[in-house]
């Protein structure tokens, strides 16, 4: 009988290895779809993207006017950002680094404070709000600056102007857009007025779909209001919605140097207000030293890539079982 048995066992030992090579078939003919649904995005993504970020890296290393062919200069530019150009170290980089992190960390916890308050609505009055608050993001420039500059007018006209002189707090107006004591801080308030966007409709999306049964558990062990809630049940389930929301914020706080020059042009008066992105116009497309911008474009992609790094490493979830669980899942799937 046991001759028999192994006689049986034998055939379906030996179709084994036929199933594994249909697996592997199987596999390569959806990693070809795979390929064929992502070239699209791959092309778009090439082109408008990767090989621009390429050429800036090349052109760093060169002396270009737009005009004539670029001549290398290897590390010259790079050397010249650190120790000559005094509007960079002095006023360009720690106007951008104020402005990022204020705008940047304040938009991001304002838009979760908001997105948060806003769930805890009806869907209708949610709606109305999440769009009053979003509508600003998508405002262009001119309609932007048309705006502030009728608020921030150095005139009595000015509403700003007008409402402090009615309170008695100033005498005479203020000419804002030219000081350079007021020039950042407004900037700043109008980078924290636009900073609603996906990044807070994101975090919407993302506590609307937390599981409610979680929150009955919470209250069944001992979590009584809402803030318990936000801090032990909220904010946990929802850490993928809260890295995009904080790489959009970085990205959009570091990038966003169309406010001064709707408001003030560029250079800005004394450079008070103005950021990375200005001073690589200005010298790409006033004084067309594209090559000298180029390095500091480089210089904000590294500096972008190091926020957006800390981010990542904050805000990212965390397999509890490392890379043995994963080889583990691995060897499962082959035996």
């Amino acid at each position: 009988m046991a001759t028999v048995s192994l006689a049986k066992e034998a055939p379906t030992e030996m179709a084994l290895p036929k199933k594994k090579k249909k697996n592997k078939i199987s596999r390569r003919e959806n990693n070809w779809h795979g390929w064929l649904f992502i070239g699209p995005y791959a092309l778009i993504f090439a082109i408008f993207i990767l090989i621009p970020v390429i050429l800036a890296v090349i052109l760093s290393f060169t002396n270009f006017n737009a005009v004539q062919f670029p001549k290398f200069v290897g590390f010259l530019n790079y050397i010249t950002i650190l120790t000559n150009d005094d509007v960079f170290m002095k006023n360009v980089l720690p106007n951008t680094v104020v402005y990022a992190v204020v705008v940047g960390i304040g938009g991001y916890v304002l838009s979760f404070i908001l997105a948060w308050a806003l769930c805890n609505l009806t869907k209708p009055v949610r709606t109305v709000f999440a769009l009053i608050l979003y509508s600003p993001s998508m405002t262009t420039g001119v309609a932007m600056s048309v705006l502030w500059k009728v608020i921030f007018s150095g005139d009595q006209a000015g509403l700003l102007n007008s409402w402090l002189m009615e309170l008695g707090v100033i005498t005479e107006p203020i000419i804002w857009l030219t000081d350079a004591r007021f020039l950042l801080p407004i900037v700043i308030i109008i980078g924290l007025w636009s900073s609603m966007g996906i990044g807070f409709l994101s975090m919407i999306a993302g506590i609307l779909n937390n599981d409610e049964s979680l929150y009955e558990a919470g209250s069944i062990d001992g979590i009584s209001n809402r803030f318990q809630e936000m801090i032990y049940i909220t904010i946990p389930q929802m850490k993928p919605q809260m890295l995009f929301a904080a790489v959009m914020a970085i990205v959009g706080a570091f990038q966003n140097g169309m406010i001064t020059s709707m408001l003030v042009g560029n250079p800005s008066p004394g450079y008070a207000s103005q950021l990375l992105v200005n001073h690589i116009e200005d010298y790409g497309f006033a004084k067309y030293e594209m090559g000298y911008a180029a390095a500091l474009s480089v210089v904000l992609l590294l500096i972008v890539q190091l926020f957006s790094k800390g981010a990542n490493v904050l805000l990212a979830e965390k397999d509890p079982y490392g890379k043995k669980g994963g080889e583990e899942d691995e060897q499962g799937e082959e035996n």
